[in-house]
């Protein structure tokens, strides 16, 4: 699959090959969901928590006599029903931690960044670095690309500058390649990748070929080369 490589000014200055097997797949709606509610509940930190009747603090006198008053039958001031008093159901300290099997997880990443190809909304560029954090060298280099926010920047590694000249900018986030996730996919729809930046991303979570497959498709490719006609 070819891609062109842009340069800071907008100009096309060379093509890219990249891997079918991270950025051709197929669309899975069902996986990517599943990715994005787990994502989504494993950064709940589950400490909200409220004491109820038996452990609010207050006297277990009855309030009043239960007859003869004309008022509601009372207990003690620690009624739910009543202000200061505990909680009935309330929430407790819990885990909400989901599982994921990790070929799913990288089924939902690869579909994104697919989807994200397909549509167009993905540029390449061969190096994006600056000599100094200045927001005005992020704006024009933004602008030229024709890339309006939200706007994922993603870089093969940390580059401080870039990361301070995009600071000031909203809906703007530059992230390491190695760092990407599900949500920060489906949050910015223009993605613009350095070249190093991609190679890291097929690296990662593309199709790993063992020694042994490797060897395994040589021999068949062999027996094919030797089979009669």
């Amino acid at each position: 699959m070819q891609v062109p490589i842009y340069s800071l000014t907008g100009e096309v200055v060379d093509q890219a090959e990249i891997s079918e097997d991270v950025f051709g797949l197929p669309f899975n709606a069902a996986v990517v969901h599943q990715a994005m509610a787990r994502q989504l509940a494993n950064r709940r930190q589950g400490t909200a928590f409220a004491k109820t009747r038996g452990e609010v603090r207050g006297s277990t006198r009855k309030l009043y006599p239960q007859k003869h008053t004309g008022r509601a039958r009372r207990g003690n001031i620690k009624s739910p029903l009543l202000r200061g008093g505990g909680v009935a159901f309330g929430p407790r300290p819990r885990s909400y931690r989901q599982a994921m099997p990790k070929k799913m997880r990288r089924l939902a990443l690869k579909c994104l960044l697919s989807a994200k190809v397909k549509e167009g909304n993905i540029k390449l560029v061969q190096e994006l670095d600056f000599e100094e954090p200045k927001t005005k060298p992020m704006v024009n280099a933004l602008s030229s690309l024709g890339v309006t926010p939200p706007t994922l920047i993603l870089t093969a590694q940390s580059l401080p500058n870039v990361v301070k000249s995009a600071a000031n900018l909203t809906s703007i986030k530059v992230l390491p390649s190695p760092l990407i996730n599900v949500l920060d996919l489906l949050s910015y729809k223009m993605i613009i990748a350095t070249v190093p930046a991609v190679r890291s991303i097929e690296q990662i979570w593309g199709r790993n070929i063992t020694k042994k497959e490797s060897s395994k498709n040589s021999e068949n490719s062999r027996r094919k080369s030797h089979a009669p006609l």
